[in-house]
Parts: C-alpha cells; sequence; structure tokens
C-alpha cells in the first residue's frame, strides 16, 4: 500500500464550525455586515412595537428590542449585540416614550424602563455570545479529533515513507490552514523536504530546523535564532538517527494561541512511523496538494 492516500474531512478553515448544528462562525462574516443587520433589526422592532403601541397598549414592549440583541450575539459576535443594545435603548426612548420624539424622559419610571432595557440588552448580548463561542469551540475540538484519528489510520495503512511525510503535510495542512513543510533529517543531513501551501523553505530556514532538531527544542519563526525564519519549527525525534522537523508558516496576526496539542499527536505518530520506515537516499523535495 505504498500509495495509501488520505481523505480529509471536508476542507475548512480554523475560524468555520463544521457540526451542522452550528451556523456560520461570526468571523467568516464581515464585520459590517453584523452592524448592518442589527441596525436593520432594530428598525424593524421598532416598526413592530411602534404599530402594537399604536393598537393596543401593553406592558413591558420593550421586550421586543431584546430579540434583535439575542440574534446579533449569536450570529454576529459581541460588538454587533451590543449596538443593537444602545440603538434598542435610543429608539424606545425616542418612539414610546413621553415626550415622543425626543431622546428626554421626563417620567422616572420611563428613565429606569431604558436602563433596565439596555442593562437586560448588555447581559443578553454577552451571554449569547459566550454560549456560541463554546459551541463553536467545541465543534472545532470535534473536527480536529477527526482529522487526527483520520491521519493515525492512514498512517498505520502506508508502508512507504514517501507517502507517510505527504500525508502528515496534508493534515497539518487541513489542521491548521497555514503552509506547511516537514523535512527528513538522516545524520544531520535534510534527505527530503515536503511541502504543502507553496512556500518552500529557504536556507535560513534549513538551518532554523536543523538547530530545532539539535536542541530538542520548539522554534519560533521570527525570533532568535530563528530570525529569517517563516515557519515554527518542531522536532521529530526518532531512533536509529532517524528524524524529522514539522514547520508551519502562521501568520503573526492568525497564529493560534496553543497549536501544540495537535501538532504533539502528530509529531508522536510521525516518529512512531519513521521508526518502520527506511530513510530516502539525497534530498527530495516534493508538494503536497
Amino acid at each position: 500500500m505504498a500509495n495509501a492516500k488520505w481523505q480529509p474531512r471536508p476542507n475548512i478553515t480554523r475560524t468555520v464550525a463544521t457540526d451542522p448544528d452550528l451556523s456560520l462562525e461570526q468571523s467568516e462574516i464581515p464585520e459590517v455586515t453584523g452592524y448592518l443587520a442589527s441596525i436593520a433589526m432594530i428598525v424593524a422592532a421598532t416598526v413592530i412595537a411602534v404599530g402594537i403601541d399604536r393598537g393596543i397598549a401593553i406592558p413591558n414592549i420593550s421586550l421586543i428590542f431584546v430579540v434583535p440583541v439575542v440574534v446579533a450575539g449569536v450570529g454576529f459576535g459581541l460588538g454587533p449585540s451590543f449596538c443593537s443594545a444602545v440603538l434598542g435603548a435610543l429608539a424606545y426612548n425616542f418612539f414610546l416614550t413621553e415626550p415622543r420624539g425626543t431622546l428626554i424622559a421626563d417620567d422616572p419610571a420611563n428613565i429606569w424602563a431604558i436602563g433596565l432595557l439596555f442593562l437586560i440588552g448588555l447581559i443578553v448580548s454577552g451571554v449569547a455570545y459566550t454560549s456560541h463561542r463554546r459551541a463553536t469551540d467545541a465543534a472545532l475540538l470535534r473536527w480536529q479529533t477527526t482529522v487526527l484519528q483520520d491521519y493515525s489510520r492512514a498512517v498505520v495503512a502506508a508502508d512507504n515513507i514517501q507517502p507517510i511525510v505527504s500525508i502528515t503535510c496534508q493534515a497539518l495542512a487541513a489542521l491548521f490552514q497555514v503552509p506547511v513543510v516537514v523535512m527528513l533529517v538522516s545524520e544531520g543531513e535534510v534527505a527530503a523536504v515536503n511541502t504543502a501551501g507553496g512556500i518552500e523553505p529557504q536556507e535560513a530556514e534549513f538551518e532554523a530546523a536543523r538547530s530545532s532538531l539539535e536542541t530538542g527544542t520548539f522554534m519560533r519563526a521570527e525570533t532568535y535564532p530563528a530570525t529569517a525564519s517563516r515557519f515554527d519549527f518542531w522536532p521529530v525525534k526518532a531512533s536509529a538517527g532517524k528524524h524529522a522537523v514539522i514547520g508551519l508558516a502562521f501568520k503573526r496576526e492568525d497564529r493560534p494561541p496553543a497549536p501544540d496539542t495537535s501538532v504533539d499527536i502528530v509529531r508522536s505518530v510521525l516518529a512512531l512511523a519513521l521508526d518502520r520506515q527506511p530513510f530516502p537516499v539525497g534530498r527530495e523535495t516534493r508538494s503536497s496538494h
């Protein structure tokens, strides 16, 4: 099975939850869209509230303005939800409290109602956003676990070093959505290079990878002594002088806070696979797609 193929689950970015019960992650929706939608919902809630108020005198009509806050918190994030809370309180004051058509509230009861509406909006927006954030993180974790399980099975099925390294590149690229390089190192020399994502390592990055392997420590890009490296490097040490180095080219603004957990699992699986495979002779460079 030298040409075993790893078939990943549908590709996603790090910020998109793939759980069918979850909607699109907020960061995938343009920020301005969230604010525009929040304004539109407040306008709709105002029209509905004014229409009801003209026909029927009902208490607590201000609660209509809480609905856009909840929807914005779940669908667009904390900023649009906070915007809905502020606009809702202002709209209620302007259209539904005396004297109408102004932002002045003469009745202390109305002042209390406006303040309470604003406070409820803030609380609800925070709860809605936090709940959605946790659900999204849980869905992403489930997806990452599935990718790692698929990767482990594919590596076990492969009986050639090149498919194993190619599978490793694909799995890391799927997990982190960044360019990846995996270098095989034998007796201090790079024996093979496999890349995914379109960035080829430069000589300074080969040196950084060797340094990471020699010291057995993680080496972060653009920090001493890897100041010229675009890749974060993790060493993968196996037996009998057969080793590897994993490199991930994160953008500075998009670097995840703790990539080590998933990378360490991949490192462990790859190290076990290297123990039972012969290394190529001479440097090879390949790209994974």
